[in-house]
């Protein structure tokens, strides 16, 4: 299973999660928010075979950017993992965004030079994030969590970027409607834990399994099946980065 977009470092007991995660065979891609954040965690995750730290730069740290943009260039060459970085136009992200522009125009432009496994943040944002990312030439991106217009859904295809789909999405009506929107070799699984909640829980690696349960409904094809696709859906992103050797 895959997990590509996890913040282990928001849990409790981030060891504990990672440890459960890695003995069930989960894949995942730990991301952080800020550089600072990861240079922390290289350490704690670096035991853990199925675990990758990603480099952060969050449009919701905007306050803190202008420290953080140096140590995110500083460790870039570091991992090839990045992630989370974006943008959020929406009401809570509004006030900061020309910072977030100048941060993610110099992720998109590191991105241009060094390929990585990305994985973006886009609310409210999403036709600005997909023309900064074009104009850097910036492919196979992974537009986690999208929840922006159907029909920028087709022009982030077109320019070879990937989504990934959360348990929360299976559960609302527009969440559906993506998905449906999506084919399947452009889908990969994350949770977004533990923000995301399933039964008042928070979600944790292992939840990706609703997921795949409800593509192989929607894909008419066995979860197994269903989790194979994503694996394999990554494994050819990675190889088209030139990235395979990261896993």
């Amino acid at each position: 299973m895959l997990d590509s977009h996890c913040h282990l470092d928001r849990y409790p007991d981030p060891q504990s999660v990672a440890t459960k995660a890695n003995d069930e065979g989960v894949f995942v891609v730990a991301v952080t928010n800020l550089p600072t954040h990861f240079e922390i965690g290289v350490p704690h995750v670096a035991k853990f075979s199925r675990v990758r730290l990603a480099l952060g730069l969050h449009p919701l740290a905007a306050d803190f950017h202008r420290t953080e943009r140096p140590h995110f260039e500083r460790l870039f060459g570091k991992t090839s993992f990045v992630g989370e970085v974006g943008l959020d136009f929406s009401r809570e992200g509004k006030a900061t965004a020309a910072i977030q522009m100048q941060s993610f125009r110099i992720v998109a432009k590191l991105l241009s030079t060094q390929p990585k496994f990305v994985t973006l943040h886009s609310r409210g944002a999403e036709h600005d994030t997909i023309a900064v990312l074009r104009e850097f030439g910036v492919s196979r991106a992974v537009f986690h969590w999208y929840s922006g217009p159907l029909n920028l859904i087709d022009d982030a295809l077109a320019d070879g970027h990937y989504f990934s789909v959360n348990p929360a999405m299976t559960k609302s009506a527009k969440g559906r409607k993506i998905i449906a929107r999506l084919p399947r070799e452009r889908l990969l699984t994350e949770t977004d834990g533990p923000y995301v909640k399933i039964g008042g829980s928070p979600a944790e690696p292992g939840s990706v399994a609703v997921v795949q349960q409800f593509l192989s409904s929607a894909w008419n094809v066995t979860s197994i099946k269903a989790g194979r696709i994503v694996w394999e859906n990554f494994r050819r992103l990675l190889t088209d980065a030139g990235l395979l050797r990261s896993i």
